[in-house]
């Protein structure tokens, strides 16, 4: 990966995206992402994702130079290639927050919303202002935003393509907490650090319920809930944990994975 970096320390992965100065979401770093993705999602030893630009900037959206060029036709083939890498990161079956430095916008702010959770510094700004390019935002923007603050805090943003500062962010349910600047990324590995000794499979099956429920009508939602509950009775972190609660109480389990 070029642009993409995995470091993984007690169980998290931090996924750092570096390509100077503002982390552009370039056609390569798609890829990197994507790439970043199924290795996290495959290793055993990574049981949670922290999703990092650095300490100066996530990601300052899409790579305009790239695409101002480009034509219908081009776009239609390339077009996967901008969704399907903030795809791969929400596909991640595993625990995932977004440590949000400065600015988040465009792509950069459709990469977080990929993520479970959002903590963001205290001069995070947060934007989708597609439209004042003469476009709409094509990384999940218009689907994931409306679904996370609602249809109408949605259209707000992405109409008009402001900017939403940190507070305003956290108020709307963009952000789940605001910090320091210069915590913001020890306080996403503290989250992300509590999953090491889970039950990585029940972690998985919670995550799918809920993604995938909110999709679908309600009944829909429920089946697909009752399913994964009754799958998970085959697993032997499930008889590993229901014996612990029984022998030892609640928070006392080892788990193996399987």
């Amino acid at each position: 990966m070029e642009f993409v970096s995995i470091d993984v320390t007690d169980g998290v992965a931090t996924v750092r995206l570096d390509r100077p100065k503002m982390n552009a979401i370039s056609a390569q770093v798609q890829v990197d992402l994507r790439e970043a993705a199924q290795e996290v999602t495959e290793r055993d030893d990574v049981r949670s994702v922290v999703l990092w630009g650095g300490d100066r900037v996530f990601a300052a959206g899409n790579d305009v130079k790239e695409m101002a060029d480009l034509s219908y036709a081009q776009m239609v083939e390339l077009s996967y290639s901008v969704s399907s890498a903030t795809t791969a990161i929400a596909r991640i079956p595993k625990p995932v927050v977004a440590a949000v430095n400065g600015y988040a916008l465009g792509g950069g702010c459709e990469l977080t919303l990929a993520a479970d959770l959002r903590f963001a510094a205290q001069d995070a700004v947060f934007g989708q202002p597609e439209v004042l390019l003469g476009i709409i935002p094509g990384a999940g923007g218009t689907q994931r935003l409306a679904r996370l603050v609602g249809p109408s805090r949605a259209k707000d943003m992405i109409l008009t393509g402001r900017f939403v500062k940190a507070e305003e962010a956290l108020s709307i349910g963009l952000v789940d907490k605001v910090l320091p600047p210069e915590e913001v990324y020890d306080a996403a590995v503290a989250w992300a650090r509590q999953f090491t000794g889970a039950a990585p499979l029940a972690l998985r099956a919670a995550k799918e319920c809920i993604d995938r429920g909110v999709e679908v009508d309600l009944d829909t939602g429920l089946e697909i809930e009752r399913q994964q509950f009754a799958a998970i009775f085959a697993t032997e972190d499930r008889a590993l944990g229901m014996s612990s609660f029984v022998e030892h109480g609640p928070g006392k389990a080892t788990f193996v994975g399987r």
